[in-house]
Order: C-alpha cells, then structure tokens, then sequence
C-alpha cells in the first residue's frame, strides 16, 4: 500500500475515535501504528507490503498490550465526574413532606413527584435538596 494510504486510513481511525466514538483508545493505537507505517513507508519507499502490514499488526498490537490500558487510565483519570440530571439540585417544597410522603412540586420547569427520603419532616416553604432520581420521582431530603 501507498505511503498516503495509510496515513489517510491513521487519520480516519484517530479522528472517529477523537470524534465520535469512544473504542477506550483502541481506534488510536490502531490510527497511530498506521501512521507510523505510513511515515515508514514514505521514507523507505522500497518497502514490501508484506512487510507494511507485518509491521502494522506488530505495531498495534504491542503498542495495545504495553502502552494502550496505561495512556487511557492517565488520560481519563484526570477528568471530572460527569454530573448529570437532577440529582444534588435544590427545590422549594410546596407542601409538608413527612418520612415516605409524596407530592407534586415544580422544579427546572417540569412538575415532579417528589418523596420525602429522610428520616425527618420537611416543612412546608423550606429547600430540599435532591438526593436520588427514581424514574420521574425526586427523592429529596433536608438541605444541610
């Protein structure tokens, strides 16, 4: 193959996993050993293609052993917990929840079911903060 083929095919696999998907660095690994093929390729242009894809299975491979499980710890590690629906919000009770109860209650304007999962009663007018979502219902206890 084509030095330009590879590097086409390398840019193809990183950009779809940069882009879109999230293979947990495979498609990298894989994007950059044919790359690195094709840069060899384009220095040494007398190379067989037997040779270009022994290389690129050896490249990628060892590279997913070795380097592949480490890169994504150190580069996923880093990054904050995603935070997302309702949960850790604050609503104003309408009514007095005691232990259990439910009522309706505007919150993002959206009317919920919201259940009291403290031990302790909610009292009317006060802000509730959202512990848990269960299907549509809010799970709410006492603000700290």
């Amino acid at each position: 193959m084509s030095w330009w083929g590879w590097m086409i095919g390398g840019a193809v696999l990183l950009g779809s996993e940069l882009s879109f998907v999230n293979a947990q660095f495979y498609l990298v690994i894989i994007g950059a050993a044919a790359v690195l093929i094709g840069l060899i390729t384009a220095a040494l242009p007398g190379v067989p293609p037997w040779a270009q894809w022994s290389g690129f299975a050896l490249l990628s491979v060892l590279a997913m052993l070795l380097i592949r499980s480490r890169l994504y710890r150190l580069l996923h590690a880093a990054a904050p917990a995603v935070h997302t629906g309702q949960t850790g919000g604050l609503l104003l009770l309408p009514v007095t929840l005691a232990p259990g109860e439910s009522c309706q209650a505007e919150h993002a304007g959206s009317f919920w079911t919201v259940r009291n999962d403290g031990a302790t009663p909610l009292p009317a007018g006060t802000r509730a903060r959202i512990a848990s979502v269960r299907g549509l219902t809010l799970l709410v206890r006492a603000e700290p």
